[in-house]
């Protein structure tokens, strides 16, 4: 009698499991799907992922435990409002301050363009130049281009692959990008238009980088923008 093959073993299924985790992960924290939206159906995620319905199932059940999502049956599953974060409180609303997030942003970005030089997507490109476009766009009307400007570093820590990087970069939100935050007293004669604009060259600098997918050079790209925004900022 031949002797059967062993059974696929769990820990392939969870692996799949968790790559459908960390894309709707993602998903959700770079705002690609809102709290009260509802998630692609499970046949949908299925053709999108290439894998089965029990992964999938899989999936949600990690996401629910996690408290991204909650599955109203007969319905459906939806993105839930995030809860709010203990521990990690950042003020940023002083020069003092900005420069402090700054040198935060040193110590975890640098390191984040150079994974995502080397693991980007075409489509995660795709989304970088786009952010990029509507930033110039932006300065072009005189807004302050914040959103465009989050969205960009936010874009880089999602093609890192690793989910670390793209929950720590939501969490500090409209903190990572602080010159809007700081109040008029201190503000000087700060003109954040010309600051804006010397950031976009900065930022073409690293997307060029990736696109190349070299790591070095986009290391150091980050490295110029963010002690050069330090910098500029703080009138050194």
């Amino acid at each position: 009698m031949p002797i059967q093959p062993p059974a696929t073993p769990r820990k392939r299924s969870t692996n799949l499991a968790q790559g459908v985790v960390d894309d709707l992960t993602q998903r959700i924290l770079l705002g690609q799907l809102k709290p009260g939206e509802k998630l692609p159906s499970e046949s949908t995620i299925v053709l999108e992922h290439g894998v089965s319905r029990t992964v999938v199932r899989e999936a949600i059940s990690k996401l629910q435990a996690s408290g991204l999502v909650e599955t109203r049956h007969g319905i459906g599953t939806f993105v839930l409002e995030p809860r709010p974060q203990e521990g990690l409180r950042l003020h940023v609303d002083t020069v003092a301050s900005v420069r402090n997030m700054l040198e935060l942003r040193l110590g975890l970005e640098v390191q984040a363009v150079a994974l995502a030089a080397g693991r980007r997507s075409d489509a995660q490109l795709a989304h970088m130049r786009q952010a990029l476009d509507d930033y110039q766009a932006s300065l072009a009307n005189n807004d302050s281009c914040v959103e465009e400007d989050k969205r960009f570093h936010q874009l880089i820590a999602e093609a890192t692959g690793n989910t670390f990087f793209t929950e720590i970069m939501q969490h500090l939100g409209s903190a990572m990008i602080p010159r809007s935050l700081v109040k008029g007293a201190e503000r000087g004669g700060a003109d954040f238009a010309k600051l804006g604009q010397l950031a976009h060259l900065e930022h073409e600098a690293i997307f060029n980088a990736i696109k190349r997918q070299d790591a070095d050079a986009a290391r150091a790209a980050m490295v110029l923008h963010l002690t050069n925004s330090r910098d500029r900022f703080s009138g050194e």
